[in-house]
């Protein structure tokens, strides 16, 4: 184990190391574990991905463990050096980056350039706290006796397991790597296996900036990889992200050590447009919020809940915006001007076709769908799927279907749609469309999200926590709360000198 594998990640075919520990690539022998990469547009294998051995994750755990103490008394400021030169590279490596998203999940050029983006503006974020130093600074805390002195303080939390999906593979990762490193924790990061290439060459870009060997770990694998990760003693923090289900085995797994926790999981979010609302705004929300990434987002505004009054005016609308929606493979003459992309995998396609059909045979109408180019015929590519006026109970407006599938229902009056987009077990996020400041008000403060956007699209920023309410998760992500969760809060009180 040890030795350097050959990977071509410009090329025809590559091969990925099963495990990138320490500065070192290790690579799985014959008899192991090895599954294909795919591009999602055509269906073509395009390299393979070698799995971690449990061996591979004790190392790449202890490698973390061994070079925390170095890395948590570095300075905010050396931290929040090697930070801004991560989002440097990035940004010189754009194309590249931009390519291999469109190369493995298919997104049209502008979500994957937005992608590149994202990871950039998070790095250079928590670079600017790391610099700032404020947030890392002991404060004073006034105590009833003014002999002593109490000071609170936070702390790296230790070694943190970083388990990233493949929806947005490298956008997700940076929302966990940046504010664990600014923390001053070592990692040990799990991509998913479907879009891992995009995550070695992020891996490469933090070894070129200068992270020491052993801050940045990389295993990967399927689940049992990332069981393997979460049982390790010596794994102090777990951030993940997927399903409510996986969620939940991780939950379970960090219990046994008490394990600190984020859970960035699933959603079922409202986009509510009210009375008074500007139907073609409202129309072009409600397009980007169901369908962007093909609907592969936890933040995905799929129950579309419209004033009675304008209900057949936006649908109307909706309708031609939603047949004009370019579903094209992201490469060629047309992919420029692609609107939507293809399913991640054929297992995924097959996935959220059952639902479909499942929630149909259950009684949901299909309103309209949207078309698609000839050209997507060998990838994972699914129209855009309206669904009108389904019942309270059908898995089409209640489950999380990720993928293009939006559901739209009417409604009377505030409290009506109020109560219908809370009627969720989940809560991330909500879109309200309203041109009536004081009811806009009501809508941020009474809807059950950890993000409400008001006439906007879906904007993230790092200085906005991200992190939802009920099967949505625990914990945030991004801002000063992000950094937080990797640390741990200490007090000290002692007689004033």
């Amino acid at each position: 184990m040890g030795r350097n594998t050959e990977q071509q990640i410009d090329g025809e075919a590559f091969v990925l190391p099963a495990a990138m520990i320490a500065g070192a690539t290790f690579c799985a022998a014959e008899s192991e574990v090895c599954s294909r990469i795919c591009n999602a547009a055509t269906g073509e294998t395009i390299g393979w991905q070698e799995h971690a051995t449990a061996e591979m994750v004790d190392r790449a755990v202890h490698a973390a463990h061994d070079a925390l103490i170095a890395w948590r008394h570095t300075t905010p400021a050396a931290r929040g050096k090697l930070l801004r030169k991560i989002a440097e590279l990035l940004e010189a490596d754009r194309a590249r980056l931009s390519a291999m998203q469109m190369q493995v999940s298919g997104k049209p050029p502008f979500e994957a350039d937005l992608d590149v983006s994202d990871a950039i503006a998070t790095f250079s974020y928590y670079a600017g706290l790391c610099e700032d130093a404020s947030v890392f600074a002991a404060e004073p805390v006034a105590l009833p006796d003014d002999a002593l002195l109490a000071e609170r303080m936070h702390e790296p939390v230790g070694v943190a397991a970083l388990i990233v999906p493949w929806n947005f593979p490298m956008v997700t990762t940076a929302w966990k790597l940046a504010p664990a490193l600014a923390a001053g924790c070592t990692v040990v990061i799990k991509p998913s296996e479907l879009t891992s290439p995009t995550e070695h060459m992020l891996a490469a870009i933090v070894s070129e900036a200068g992270v020491p060997d052993g801050v940045v770990n990389v295993v990967n694998g399927g689940g049992e990889v990332g069981a393997w990760l979460t049982t390790h003693p010596l794994v102090d923090k777990i951030s993940f992200t997927g399903s409510t289900a996986s969620g939940r085995k991780v939950m379970q797994a960090a219990a046994h050590d008490m394990k600190r926790l984020t859970l960035e999981l699933g959603g079922k979010s409202a986009l509510i447009v009210r009375e008074d609302a500007d139907v073609v705004q409202a129309v072009s929300l409600a397009v980007g919020g169901a369908f962007a990434n093909a609907g592969q987002m936890c933040s995905a505004t799929a129950r579309i809940l419209v004033h009675d009054n304008v209900y057949r005016k936006f649908m109307a609308a909706f309708e031609t915006a939603v047949r004009a929606v370019v579903v094209v493979p992201p490469q060629g003459a047309e992919g420029a001007d692609a609107a939507m992309g293809p399913l991640i995998s054929a297992a995924q396609h097959a996935r959220v076709a059952a639902l479909v059909e499942a929630g149909v045979e259950a009684g949901a109408q299909i309103a309209f769908t949207g078309q698609l180019d000839p050209a997507c015929a060998d990838g994972f590519f699914m129209a855009p799927v309206v669904i009108a006026e389904p019942a309270a109970d059908n898995m089409l407006w209640t489950d999380e279907i990720f993928g293009p599938v939006a559901c739209v229902k009417s409604f009377r009056s505030d409290d009506e749609a109020i109560a219908l987009a809370n009627d969720t077990r989940y809560g991330l996020v909500a879109t309200v469309v309203t041109n009536d400041e004081k009811a806009a008000r009501r809508y941020k403060v009474q809807l059950r999200a950890g993000l409400v956007w008001v006439n906007t699209p879906q904007l993230i920023f790092p200085q906005v926590c991200w992190g939802g309410f009920g099967l949505s998760g625990i914990g945030r992500e991004l801002g000063v709360a992000g950094l937080r969760s990797y640390q741990e809060l200490r007090h000290t009180v002692g007689m004033r000198a």
